[in-house]
């Protein structure tokens, strides 16, 4: 039998997911622009078939991860489960690839023949009759307005042919644009303890909105895991998108890992590993329903799976409030306040950041 974890529900959604989800980004493989080098096959679906056995109930792919072949391989596990029983599958569109040429960096578009093109395909690679949760993966940039991209989205949960609809990468005059026309059921934003931005303006708005969030790279990419070397980046895959990125390279490196190293503490006390401390961080924030964190092998899911019940307190988020400022890491809030109890225990005040 599965483990049982917490669930919370997504925002105004009929769906209650644990506070992680496995992150399929990795499991597209390699030899596309973005990807995170080669993988095996097997290990990814032993990975996918270990954190629903830990008790996580949601996969969160999208249609360019491997040009479709992510969600080719979650097809094999979901596969095993009856429709009422398997985990939740959450993916994305509005990225253009060329076939011809994959290390060519995907096109954002907004084509709304496309983007109805592009849900059919997701639908016949996961081999499912519906998805859970369809995303627009950034905002399109050719020329495409979100007024005119965002009504298919709601047409397609009209229809059912989705049960909620979200936006991914998108800001805040975005969502009230989006809102506007349709009820936006949740939002996926970059943000852990180096790039906290969102937990200033996005992850707020939602929250006053009824919008769920599901973050992802809670650890950085890797950055904050706790098994971060500085020499690793020299030997990425020549398409791994972190061989360029700035984060990477250099002091602000240096200034990432030693975040990472000032974690240990935190970790070494609640007796769980660097990376579940990372996660928690980010579902400490008021107003983050759960955090999407990748995995390529079935051990990795084992050092973050704690974070889907890790309760960091007052005195934790002091700490690493203070990390963060001498590390001198990242941008954007350093310390998410705890929630205030309210007469029903729900009610979140998220715009308490400091």
């Amino acid at each position: 039998m599965p483990d049982v974890l917490p669930t919370v529900r997504l925002g105004a959604t009929d769906m209650e997911i644990t506070r992680v989800g496995l992150g399929a980004w990795a499991i597209g493989g390699g030899g596309w622009f973005g990807s995170l080098g080669h993988q095996d096959d097997a290990s990814s679906l032993a990975a996918i078939r270990h954190a629903v056995e830990r008790g996580v109930n949601w996969i969160d792919t999208a249609a360019v991860y491997g040009h479709g072949h992510s969600e080719e391989v979650i097809a094999g596990v979901l596969a095993d489960f009856a429709p009422a029983d398997r985990p939740l599958v959450f993916t994305k569109g509005g990225l253009a690839w060329d076939e011809d040429d994959r290390a060519r960096e995907p096109q954002r578009v907004g084509d709304p023949d496309r983007l109805r093109q592009e849900v059919e395909a997701s639908l016949r690679r996961l081999r499912v009759e519906r998805l859970d949760l369809y995303q627009m993966h950034w905002p399109a940039a050719d020329g495409t307005p979100l007024e005119a991209y965002w009504p298919v989205f709601l047409d397609l949960r009209a229809q059912g042919k989705v049960r909620a609809v979200g936006l991914s990468n998108h800001d805040v005059a975005q969502l009230e644009a989006a809102e506007a026309l349709g009820h936006v059921d949740s939002l996926q934003p970059l943000l852990n303890a180096i790039h906290r931005e969102a937990a200033g303006d996005v992850v707020p708005w939602c929250a006053d909105h009824g919008t769920g969030v599901i973050v992802y790279s809670p650890m950085a990419s890797g950055l904050l895991s706790g098994r971060f070397t500085e020499d690793l980046p020299a030997r990425f895959d020549p398409l791994d998108l972190r061989r360029q990125a700035s984060d990477f390279q250099g002091e602000a490196l240096r200034q990432n890992l030693a975040l990472a190293h000032a974690l240990r503490p935190v970790a070494e006390r609640h007796t769980v590993p660097v990376a579940a401390v990372a996660v928690a961080w980010t579902l400490a924030i008021p107003g983050v329903t759960g955090a999407i964190v990748g995995a390529r092998r079935p051990d990795h899911i084992d050092g973050w799976i704690a974070a889907a019940e890790l309760q960091l307190d007052d005195a934790d988020l002091t700490e690493i409030a203070t990390a963060i400022t001498r590390s001198g890491a990242g941008t954007g809030p350093s310390r998410p306040s705890l929630p205030e109890a309210h007469g029903d225990g729900t009610t979140l005040d998220s715009r308490k950041t400091t």
